[in-house]
């Protein structure tokens, strides 16, 4: 992480110049409620002030929707469903989920700048992102026609089984990739043909506010609604709301508990895609700079803010010092810098409240005889002292029962294990509450299928990390959540099955 000649004030300056140029770009004109077809003000007229995590200023004031917004939603929402979207053809849908992917390109530049102003993730990234909603939108609408239900015919018996939508669902999306996250969400809830009111997070909501801008002119008024609010004043209200019908959820394991809390009052139906803490394995037959690039990549893509992120590394004895000196060498070289900067590799975490949160498990880690390898604190460089960064850490010598091994930092903090013996190391990768995803790093594919099929999670990359694809259900096992996203069988999630028995 090399320092630069100029002073830190006149990098820092540079660098808020930079976003401020850019938000004058790209932020959207329209920062309220968008509800049936309209951006209109929140109900009791409050607003949220979207922070910038490099600079610390504020990009936008965004309304907060809170219950009577929510209702408002709501009922637009089944309007739209009732008055339009329930005639909609397969094919018709089709068309709409490919012209908003079309939208999506267009903007594709402008997206990916919007979500690194309001998440800090590097534009690298952002960019990435942007394609993959575009993509998803695609993966769903390709689909969409084949999802018609099946017929029996047997004796005098015929049989139909039908997949309806539930017609309005409702949606909360996370802060780490808002607009993958927002097409993760959309795109199946309309492939199904049902009406959504979204709930972006209050950190990063711009991106589905110029999502929504967008696609305007494509969707008919109220079959998607954006509310953006803060979790304790707008989640509950849809979560528990009687009028709709499904509800699906993105975040953190405690929250995803309330809101099944919430929606058992009415016996609506959930999908959760919650927190992790995946073990990364590494075996001795792999060459050691394979196995640095793609640990670095599990734990430091998005500043290790992944629900998959790898955060558990077991690499065996015979290669450990090999591995783990490059792993170290590897963040010492790490651009941690300005997320605008093509060539910045780590960009700030998404809060002041997240650093706080990495740094205080960093403290405990080290009360608890852990020892930082690499990292450990705040970058010592003037030049990001506006934002919230957090060193690339690399910790080894806790136990596997600490607190900062058990529970999800959702940082750039990756606790290291040494194994020799298979079965006990196996024993700690599943020693965790969670489930939502693994690592395999060897050559050997006897090996690779043995340690895949071993690990408890519900998503395993073998020699590769982070490449989800539309098409591979992803999701959970244990306390990582309900249902599965990106595949055909999330369809089956946002729709009800009906059985139509006839005797001829």
């Amino acid at each position: 992480m090399s320092s630069e000649t100029r002073s830190g004030d006149e990098r820092r300056a540079e660098v808020r110049e930079r976003h401020r140029e850019t938000a004058e770009q790209v932020v959207p004109d329209n920062t309220g409620l968008y509800i049936g077809g309209e951006f209109v003000e929140p109900a009791e007229g409050g607003t949220i002030d979207t922070i910038d995590p490099t600079t610390g200023e504020v990009l936008a004031s965004v309304g907060g929707a809170t219950a009577a917004d929510i209702d408002r939603a709501v009922e637009a929402a089944w309007d739209a469903y009732e008055s339009t979207w329930s005639g909609y053809s397969a094919g018709k849908r089709q068309r709409v989920l490919l012209d908003i992917a079309d939208a999506i390109d267009e903007h594709s530049g402008e997206l990916a700048q919007l979500e690194s102003l309001d998440n800090g993730k590097p534009v690298s990234e952002s960019g990435a992102d942007v394609y993959l909603a575009a993509d998803h939108f695609r993966y769903f609408a390709g689909i969409v026609r084949g999802n018609a239900g099946s017929t029996m015919n047997e004796d005098s018996r015929l049989g139909q089984v039908l997949k309806e939508p539930y017609g309005v669902v409702g949606q909360i999306i996370p802060w780490n990739f808002p607009l993958l996250m927002a097409s993760w969400k959309l795109a199946p809830a309309l492939a199904a043909g049902n009406c959504s009111v979204l709930k972006p997070a209050e950190q990063t909501p711009l991106s589905a506010l110029r999502l929504a801008e967008l696609i305007d002119d494509v969707v008919p008024d109220g079959v998607v609604n954006i509310v953006p609010g803060y979790g304790e004043e707008a989640g509950p209200p849809l979560t528990g709301h009687e009028d709709v019908r499904k509800v699906a959820f993105t975040g953190s394991t405690a929250v995803g508990k309330q809101v099944m809390k919430s929606a058992a009052d009415n016996v609506t139906d959930v999908t959760l895609e919650l927190g992790g803490k995946s073990p990364v394995v590494v075996h001795p037959d792999v060459d050691p700079e394979k196995a640095v690039r793609l640990v670095s990549q599990a734990i430091f893509y998005n500043t290790g803010e992944c629900c998959e992120a790898g955060s558990r590394l077991f690499v065996h004895d015979d290669i450990a010092d090999d591995v783990l000196s490059g792993l170290a060498a590897a963040v010492e070289d790490m651009n941690v810098g300005d997320p605008l900067l093509r060539e910045t590799d780590l960009g700030p975490k998404v809060s002041r409240e997240q650093v706080d949160r990495t740094l205080d498990y960093l403290d405990r880690a080290e009360a608890g005889g852990g020892r930082f390898l690499a990292g450990g604190g705040v970058p010592d460089d003037d030049g990001l002292a506006d934002g919230c960064y957090v060193e690339p850490t690399l910790v080894e010598g806790l136990d596997h029962d600490h607190e900062a091994v058990q529970e999800e930092i959702f940082g750039p903090v990756l606790d290291v294990f040494r194994w020799d013996d298979y079965d006990e190391m196996m024993a700690l990768a599943n020693d965790v509450d969670y489930g939502l995803a693994g690592g395999v790093v060897t050559d050997d594919m006897d090996a690779a299928d043995r340690t895949a099929r071993d690990i408890e999670a519900g998503y395993i990359w073998v020699n590769t990390y982070h490449d989800l694809v539309a098409g591979l259900p992803f999701g959970g096992y244990k306390q990582s959540g309900i249902g599965r996203e990106l595949s055909e069988e999330t369809l089956d999630h946002y729709q009800q099955t009906k059985t139509i028995n006839r005797s001829r």
